[in-house]
């Protein structure tokens, strides 16, 4: 049987491995898109703090013997912990200014995370092994679906529509949206704005934190692993909407699939297509497909 001239087999794995790839997207985006829409901090760490995520739950296995779930939980508290120090420490001095200057710090940041990685561990991988749980596949009679891949796909879509639900319909979300447009008006009604706004970017960084958990058994662990993805995030942020929390959601899952359906058709481009869509989108939208138009 074939799928556009294409083995259905072939077909079928490569969009399955989209979608895996957009669920990172879609986490990763989520929170970038929480940081910039709270804070309006374009957080260029967040790469880095995936790939700690990732090298948490890895030593945490190989120096403890901490295993997978406990990791799962463990190693984005962990991060996003720091990710409250770098809010208290430096990013609080910048609220209010250009966001360029959020972008230098992270930026800055984000080197020096992955340099103190490299010098400790190297450039190679560390494998992580599939918990015992989600090893082995599932015959769905039309595919083999690998079980923890599939389980990464379900994680990410409940993290992801969980946190849209938090921010967008809890009162504690309509706290977070007031105390950014008006932090002395909110505050005048008992909120503390400042704890708020540290626990934001501490839950963005455990959002990037828990990406990296769930990617660690599927590819290396390694210094630039973070490097390597938070362009594309970036391009995600952009095409959904820089803020949008849906658009990230959407997009990021969408695009993945994108990516792996071209690598079917035409491999060649399969590094770019990300690149061409959001060159498209900003030309006929350029506040993005679920951004508000200033």
């Amino acid at each position: 049987m074939e799928i556009f001239g294409i083995p259905h087999q072939a077909f079928l794995g490569q969009l399955m491995l989209g979608l895996v790839n957009g669920a990172f997207y879609a986490m990763l985006s989520l929170g970038l898109a929480v940081i910039f829409g709270l804070l309006d901090i374009v957080n260029f760490a967040h790469g880095a703090l995936y790939m700690l995520g990732a090298f948490a739950a890895w030593i945490m296995l190989d120096k403890w013997g901490v295993n997978y779930w406990f990791a799962l939980i463990l190693a984005p508290l962990a991060v996003g912990i720091l990710g409250v120090a770098i809010e208290r420490l430096f990013l609080k001095h910048l609220y209010g200014l250009d966001p360029l200057y959020g972008l230098l710090l992270t930026f800055g940041l984000a080197l020096i995370f992955e340099g103190v990685m490299r010098d400790q561990f190297g450039v190679s991988g560390q494998s992580y092994p599939v918990p015992e749980l989600l090893s082995g596949a599932t015959n769905l009679g039309f595919m083999i679906l690998p079980n923890y891949r599939a389980f990464v796909v379900l994680a990410s879509l409940v993290v992801c529509l969980g946190t849209w639900y938090l921010i967008e319909r809890t009162r504690l979300g309509a706290y977070l949206r007031a105390g950014t447009e008006n932090a002395k008006l909110v505050q005048a009604f008992g909120v503390n704005v400042p704890l708020m706004v540290m626990l934001t970017y501490g839950a963005g960084a455990a959002l990037a934190g828990l990406a990296g958990v769930l990617a660690a058994p599927i590819i290396q662990v390694n210094p630039l692993m973070g490097s390597n993805l938070i362009i594309v995030v970036f391009a995600v942020v952009v095409i959904g909407g820089m803020g949008s929390i849906m658009g990230s959601i959407v997009t990021g899952l969408g695009l993945g699939i994108v990516e792996g359906l071209t690598r079917v058709f035409y491999p060649e481009a399969s590094n770019v297509v990300v690149f061409v869509v959001m060159v498209v989108v900003l030309m006929i939208r350029p506040a993005g497909l679920f951004g508000k138009e200033a």
